[in-house]
């Protein structure tokens, strides 16, 4: 009778899919705040596309680089505590035999079953330092080209989540009517990328599509409330005294910018 393979299949690509997320997910909401709080300061959209443009490659050099600064220290980190490691296993060897013991009783086994693995790693220093890498401290090696896939995988997450918000106010000149398509098209990439985010994750797909199309919602409505709050205290700072000069605004009173 045959027998059919056995085959694995897992994801393992995780920290690719961390790096979109982080960068799409500041992509969308950020030149979205930024659009639609300019889009009540002014009906023009060639500024708001500019000031977009602008946003969008000032934000994804500064996420592309924090990506490569947080891959680097990463692998610096393991190194530093990898010949940490290598120097205890030549200067105090019965300790860390004992680490290797204590890392299988952890797992349940005696300290008898578990010595003849600590006898072989014993010869294998290599491998024994990997093991208490991995083991003791939950340090995996680090790829020596993550830093700068890192770094590009953000930072093209971010321009592409940027151009979907800013793209209606490149097709419309009106700013208002850009808006409402702006808010449409952000909402749904939101979901969208939730949703596909799920199916890679092996998470449920709806479930992301809606915690991200929620969460990603949240945040854009909170930096366009920040943003639009800027403007309007920006426009009674500036306007102030041209108001109280003719009898609009009087010294002494409170005005509410909403």
């Amino acid at each position: 009778m045959p027998v059919t393979p056995h085959v694995e299949s897992h994801f393992t690509s995780s920290e690719t899919v961390r790096d979109i997320i982080i960068g799409m997910s500041d992509g969308l909401t950020v030149p979205f705040a930024l659009a639609a709080g300019l889009s009540g300061a002014t009906a023009a959209t060639g500024i708001i596309v500019t000031a977009g443009l602008a946003e969008i490659a000032a934000g994804s050099i500064a996420m592309g680089l924090g990506g490569y600064l947080a891959a680097k220290s990463d692998a610096e980190h393991y190194s530093s505590e990898r010949r940490r490691e290598q120097r205890e296993v030549n200067e105090i060897p019965e300790v860390e035999a004992q680490e290797i013991s204590d890392v299988f009783q952890a797992y349940g086994l005696t300290a008898e079953e578990s010595l003849p693995v600590v006898e072989a790693l014993k010869r294998r220093p290599e491998a024994w330092i990997d093991f208490m890498m991995r083991f003791e401290l939950g340090l995996e090696k680090p790829d020596p080209k993550r830093a700068l896939s890192s770094a590009i995988t953000i930072a093209g997450a971010y321009i592409a989540g940027g151009l979907i918000p800013l793209s209606p106010y490149m097709l419309v000149k009106v700013a208002g009517t850009a808006l409402s398509f702006s808010v449409i098209f952000t909402l749904f990439a939101l979901g969208l990328f939730g949703y596909i985010k799920g199916h890679f994750t092996g998470t449920s797909r709806l479930r992301s599509g809606i915690q991200t199309l929620l969460v990603g919602g949240i945040a854009a409505f909170a930096a366009f409330a920040i943003r639009e709050r800027s403007l309007q205290m920006d426009f009674l700072l500036g306007a102030g005294p041209a108001l109280r000069s003719i009898g609009w605004m009087r010294p002494g009173r409170s005005y509410r910018c909403w």
